[in-house]
């Protein structure tokens, strides 16, 4: 019989009335029951007391995707993300190397090169441009990471160190990125390590249990270093790419294995396959022609007819474009089911959702969706139809409602659904794709909830779900903490049910992970 570890005392259930005690068995489960009187500290076989004073108790929180070493570098990169222009992110920039001690390094290796993030140029009256950048870089070699990291503004001298070519533009997108953003990764092994063990903590001081790696790396072999270096604040589950996805399966490696040398910590995730871009980088793959921005680079005229015209898999170049054959994506899909490695795709435009979920009815076989941006309305039931989850990021709503209305004006599908996926039955899980959007699943909750952040009206209201279905899509289905449940859990401030509760600051008490605390206020 299980014996009691931990009692948080006078504690309280969102959406019950009276205060209770929850009980953590040594077995890694609650118990939930009245609150009542205790031992004194000390007596012998008492558990540890903490008496939480009538806070509120909720299950704990994923973030179901994550690339962990980009949200980790990002932190500690120029921040961008309040430029309005390229003007505007170049003199950033220029101010930053203005501050930056002289160096007679040479030649400049990538650990020299200077890194911004988060800008999005998808509203900007101006274009980048290599020159501008060169202009204030010089020999200094700079990259500047686009706030959906599907693109990149790289210097001449930055090109030359990470041997990339880039036009006058400067602009990389899309595997071209990729690549020149994994160069600049190669730095030294501890140091990216130590980010990440303090990302966690972070994570961890939000009320976040467990995240879902998609990080473009050997994620298993960088998980286990980091566990030896002390990240054991989080459950994280890793994923693959299509480039070591046979060196999984020659390993054996089944989704929900316990990575060795992790404890129960680390286990095996899903493969992720890119099928298109994104909406900043508009590169998403669309059934309608983007409609033209302050650059005009797409022309709007007959968007709404374009919804029937062109067959959804022919590549156009104002509607985006596929990242993967249709054919590689299921040849892939059916590799790694059958070698019982889940799966998940990255599908942002309508055409692609469509496309993928396709794949997945014409295989038999259920799996995930990143993203899903923009759905048609006939697309909807799909979801619960075929088994696929829609991990979807609420937050990114807030981050491109003028994005959407500008280059989406012309499409009939209906753009960041999610009160439409949750009455169509499907299971929708939240994250916030870190470093895309910040690692807090309150701030998601509060855009799930109220479609709404600085100040702003709420931006396509009729597409606000409800606080517990926020919470449960945050906590893999769980809506409150129940007897039986895992010890997984967050102790609030503030009662995440209450009558105009903001959420998006709600105060983290503490934090714990299988009944062991992860943080405490």
């Amino acid at each position: 019989m299980s014996s009691i570890v931990t009692v948080l005392h006078d504690a309280r259930i969102p959406g019950r009335p009276e205060p209770v005690d929850v009980l953590v068995l040594d077995d890694g489960t609650v118990e939930v029951g009245p609150s009542r009187s205790w031992p004194e500290p000390g007596a012998a076989g008492s558990p540890i007391v903490v008496d939480v004073e009538g806070r509120w108790v909720v299950p704990g929180l994923w973030d179901e995707h994550v690339h962990m070493l980009q949200w980790s570098l990002a932190r500690a990169r120029v921040d961008l993300s309040a430029t309005r222009s390229a003007a505007e992110a170049v003199q950033v920039v220029a101010d930053h190397l203005a501050v930056l001690p002289d160096t007679e390094t040479a030649p400049r290796v990538v650990g020299d090169v200077v890194v911004g993030f988060g800008f999005r140029d998808a509203m900007w009256p101006d274009l980048p441009t290599r020159a501008a950048l060169d202009a204030v870089a010089g020999d200094v070699a700079v990259v500047l990471v686009g706030g959906d990291c599907h693109c990149g503004w790289v210097s001449s001298a930055a090109a030359q160190v990470l041997g990339a070519e880039v036009d006058a533009s400067g602009i990389l997108r899309e595997e071209e990125w990729f690549e020149v953003s994994r160069r600049l990764d190669r730095q030294a092994e501890s140091e990216l390590d130590g980010l990440v063990v303090v990302a966690g903590t972070f994570a961890a001081a939000r009320g976040v249990v467990g995240i879902v790696d998609l990080e473009m790396a050997d994620n298993v072999r960088a998980w286990q270093r980091r566990v030896a270096a002390g990240a054991t604040s989080l459950q994280v589950e890793v994923g693959v790419y299509a480039d070591r996805l046979e060196e999984w399966i020659a390993a054996g490696r089944r989704s929900g294995d316990v990575v060795p040398d992790t404890g129960d910590l680390v286990r095996i995730g899903p493969l992720k396959v890119m099928s298109d871009g994104s909406l900043n980088t508009r590169t998403a793959f669309c059934c309608a022609p983007y409609a033209a921005g302050p650059d005009g680079e797409a022309d709007a005229a007959g968007a709404e007819a374009a919804d029937l015209a062109a067959p959804a898999t022919e590549a156009h170049e104002d509607r985006g474009a596929l990242d993967v054959e249709p054919e590689e994506l299921r040849d892939l899909l059916l590799r790694a089911t059958g070698a019982g490695i889940e799966t998940t795709v990255h599908a942002i435009g309508d055409a692609a959702v469509g496309l993928v979920l396709d794949t997945y009815a014409e295989l038999g076989i259920g799996g995930r969706m990143e993203h899903a941006q923009l759905v048609a309305r006939q697309d909807l039931p799909r979801f619960a139809e075929l088994g696929v989850v829609a991990s979807v990021q609420p937050e990114h709503a807030m981050d491109d409602r003028d994005v959407v209305d500008r280059y989406w004006a012309g499409t009939s599908a209906i753009p960041y659904p999610l009160a439409s996926l949750v009455e169509a039955g499907a299971t929708v899980r939240l994250g916030s794709d870190a470093p895309v959007a910040t690692l807090d699943p309150w701030a998601a909750m509060a855009a799930a909830v109220h479609r709404a952040r600085d100040g702003r009206e709420a931006w396509r209201p009729e597409e606000r779900i409800d606080v517990r279905t926020a919470l449960a899509a945050h906590a893999r289905g769980r809506d409150e903490v129940r007897t039986g449940d895992v010890a997984d859990l967050v102790v609030v401030d503030r009662d995440p049910f209450g009558p105009d509760e903001p959420l998006r600051d709600m105060p983290v008490w503490a934090t714990m992970v299988g009944g062991r605390w992860t943080f405490r206020a």
